[in-house]
């Protein structure tokens, strides 16, 4: 390994960078003449490591994104006697969900589809904006292939060590390598697989029974299954996965416009590009030294000089690369750098370069996410404490009893969300001189009184009747309102009452 007397870059490092980008482009010539071949084998690549301010924030994100996976599962929680005091928990065989001092039912699935779209439009305003900076560092196949490849760097050695060590022959000091790096990889695989089920079970008891060899087979399997696919797609699919399996590539760039911030390379500067010789002026030649360390660097192996491509997932890394090489040749750094398509053209042209972060696609992605957060808020603050569903007998659709009566029957769910019982009325509305009663009592007017057990779902089984004057058409729309005697919340379903056609 030898570096440039110029710029001190490895000639080891130009070389296989400029092999690999070759070979990659020799492998996609070959994939469009194949006849439609729709496979084509993985061609390794090998990340070189590299310091400046995109790897000291992408450390600091994965420290803190790893820190909140494994640890949340800890944070405790006291709802009182009875109730799991685990923070963060979906509880399955209980069928709650807990977040903090928020729990959700499963009727109350919504929220959950309104986090969905939040995180969704949250994700389009971020790429408008910042172009791919969730794939680049908060993404979970980022963070962990970041981890791996740390282990892998520490076990192997730099990009320079690991293909020497890959394309030399089998010996024991490589198998040793190798299984330590394998065995490196399977721990964090396991403990990221255990952790998971951690938010489905109490993290505790499941510590517990798995160091006395004591958890069930559910729990087993869906550790050993998040286990095997962190370990593929961390440790051996990689870049595979971003480029062939994730959807996200192929339509972010709809959220992308000219006043998108992404990595992008100064094409005016740097071109033409070539190699530079000690003690030469730049005159008649662009900034460039061709020395490949962005493409070494870069964890898809792309070239950023190429234009912006599907692969790159916009993480910074072959900015700190190139502006590690400016400051070898003494020129202004950020030759690759995270900038606007416009502002690149102003500069490119000598005009003075303005940033718009308010813009008609961020106004609306601003505005989505407003909306929908406000909504979710307010259903969250004037939620009941108590829900009630009415279903409808569907057959018979009505009885008319002996005294000319027509009769319908109906099912009243109370859903209880506290933790004692409580006392209700039901009320029908809509339908004139109309009688309640349960199932095998005698109707009478005005309210009927229920009763809900704690945090469960109460059911009756009741039947309202009228007067056949009363029920001037085949179909009637009324409701029925739940009243909480103590704190006289009420909720209120609406139904109908069936009677003969007139």
């Amino acid at each position: 390994m030898k570096e440039d007397p110029a710029t001190g870059v490895e000639t080891v490092d130009v070389l296989s960078a400029k092999v690999q980008k070759e070979i990659i482009k020799a492998a996609h010539e070959a994939a469009e003449t194949s006849g439609g071949s729709l496979y084509a084998k993985r061609l390794q690549i090998y990340p070189k490591d590299v310091s400046g301010a995109f790897r000291r924030f992408k450390w600091a994100a994965l420290v803190v994104l790893l820190g909140i996976y494994y640890i949340a599962p800890w944070i405790r929680w006291d709802r009182g006697p009875g109730v799991p005091d685990q923070a963060l928990l979906v509880d399955m065989m209980g069928q709650r969900a807990y977040f903090f001092w928020l729990e959700t039912w499963p009727q109350e699935i919504y929220y959950l589809a309104g986090l969905l779209i939040l995180a969704a439009v949250g994700l389009f305003l971020a790429t408008s904006l910042f172009g791919r900076v969730w794939c680049g560092f908060a993404c979970p196949q980022t963070v962990w292939t970041d981890l791996f490849m740390w282990v892998e760097r520490r076990v192997e050695g730099d990009r320079n060590a690991r293909i020497k060590l890959d394309e030399g022959p089998l010996t024991l000091e490589k198998a040793l390598k190798k299984i330590a790096k394998h065995s490196g990889w399977l721990v964090i695989s396991l403990l990221t697989g255990g952790a998971w089920i951690m938010y489905f079970t109490d993290a505790p008891t499941l510590t517990r029974d798995l160091v006395h060899f004591q958890a069930g087979q559910v729990a087993l399997f869906f550790i050993g299954l998040f286990t095997a696919t962190t370990y593929v797609l961390g440790g051996i699919a990689r870049e595979q996965v971003c480029t062939y399996m994730c959807p996200w590539p192929r339509f972010q760039a709809a959220m992308l416009d000219e006043d998108s911030m992404i990595v992008t390379y100064e094409a005016w500067r740097g071109e033409p590009r070539g190699k530079h010789k000690a003690g030469t002026d730049w005159e008649g030649r662009g900034h460039c030294v061709d020395c490949n360390q962005c493409v070494a660097v870069c964890p898809t192996g792309i070239d950023i000089r190429d234009g912006n491509q599907l692969e790159c997932i916009g993480c910074g890394l072959c900015i700190d690369a190139c502006n590690h090489v400016m400051g070898i040749v003494k020129l202004p750094r950020e030759l690759i750098t995270y900038d606007t398509i416009s502002c690149s053209a102003a500069r490119a042209e000598g005009r003075p370069t303005r940033y718009r972060l308010v813009r008609p696609r961020t106004l609306i992605y601003s505005g989505l996410f407003a909306v929908v957060g406000l909504v979710m808020l307010g259903t969250l603050l004037t939620r009941a404490s108590f829900d009630v569903n009415v279903v409808r007998d569907r057959n018979p659709l009505y009885v008319t009893l002996s005294d000319g009566a027509i009769r319908n029957g109906y099912t009243v769910k109370i859903l209880n969300k506290s933790r004692e019982s409580r006392s209700f009325e039901l009320v029908a509305h809509g339908l004139s001189r109309a009688e309640l009663s349960l199932s095998g009592q005698e109707a009478l007017p005005g309210a009927l009184a229920l009763t809900a057990q704690p945090d469960s779902v109460t059911s009756y089984r009741i039947f309202l009747r009228a007067p056949e004057a009363a029920v001037l058409d085949e179909t009637t729309v009324m409701a029925f309102s739940v009243t909480e005697t103590g704190q006289g919340e009420t909720v209120t379903h609406e139904s109908v009452f069936r009677g003969p056609a007139r």
